[in-house]
């Protein structure tokens, strides 16, 4: 496995945080798969803290380095389409105009991870990608383990969650991975963690009328979930599968994507280093009803 090209996404990410993540990443060296593989065994706890997390940082700890994801093949999936981008404070200060004028159609930025942290870039992104005409919308890095789903559901909610119909906002994110802190599901058994995720869902729609977007991998879904088929008709998919395949593997119970996260090796510009591609299942017409709920 090449960790290199992984780690080299993180850009401006401080040496302390680049050593830990290879380590993490070294642990599953001899056994690496693709996001959207069967999970490997779960690493020995790590000492980042929480914060640090950002979406596919727990696919990368647990499952490896699909081929896929090497620098010269990152790309090769459908760059067609309506194309969109997620970032968090790991992409340092982004030029949002820039980012619109290369295409990029929407975004998901980092707001919320637990109950006690903030991106502390989610308020400079967030308006400026409103402002440069990016539809953008807003993601929480689940803990489980943490706290209940109700409560991480409303911190999120109060801390850049909202919605609104303004043409220009898409629904709240429910960020649920592989875990980059210790164990893959958080400890949970599988009716704990669909209990979890139908609170965080019950509350997050009361907060904002809005159904919440799932993110996660096939992998971490079809283990930590049992392959529950509970969410399939309520939210929206963005399945994370990293491949130069035609269609990424979804996880068990969903019939679709909406989203589809297919490196984690992008690049665009007015944005620093690597980032996290994505492209919506449909037209920006669609894309726009998803955004304003019609």
């Amino acid at each position: 496995m090449q960790v290199l090209p992984h780690v080299s996404r993180l850009g401006r990410r401080t040496a302390t945080a680049l050593g830990v993540l290879g380590a993490a990443l070294a642990l599953t060296a001899t056994s690496a798969t693709g996001a959207g593989a069967a999970p490997q065994p779960d690493p020995q706890p790590l000492t980042i803290k929480p914060g640090q997390a950002y979406m596919g940082v727990g696919a990368r700890i647990h499952e490896g380095s699909p081929a896929a994801e090497q620098p010269s093949r990152g790309l090769l999936a459908p760059t067609d389409g309506v194309q969109g981008i997620d970032v968090s404070h790991w992409q340092g200060s982004i030029n949002w105009t820039s980012v619109r004028n290369a295409g990029i159609q929407f975004a998901w930025i980092k707001a919320t991870e637990g109950t006690s942290y903030k991106d502390d870039r989610f308020n400079a992104n967030y308006p400026a990608a409103h402002s440069a005409g990016v539809i953008r919308g807003a993601y929480h890095f689940a803990l489980p383990n943490a706290s209940g789903g109700a409560t991480q559901a409303a911190y999120f909610a109060s801390n850049g969650g909202a919605w609104s119909r303004d043409n220009l906002t898409l629904p709240g994110v429910l960020d649920i991975e592989h875990n980059p802190y210790g164990a893959m599901c958080y400890g949970l058994s599988t009716t704990q963690m669909r209990t979890w995720i139908n609170d965080f869902y019950t509350t997050y729609k009361a907060r904002t009328s809005r159904d919440v977007v799932i993110y996660t991998t096939a992998g971490w879904w079809n283990t930590c979930t049992g392959s529950w088929t509970g969410m399939s008709s309520k939210s929206p998919l963005w399945v994370a599968h990293w491949t130069s395949a035609s269609s990424p593997t979804i996880p068990a119970g969903f019939p679709t994507w909406t989203v589809w996260q297919y490196t984690s090796t992008g690049s665009v510009s007015g944005v620093s280093g690597s980032v996290d591609r994505n492209q919506f299942n449909g037209s920006r017409d669609r894309l726009l009803a998803l955004a304003n709920n019609t």
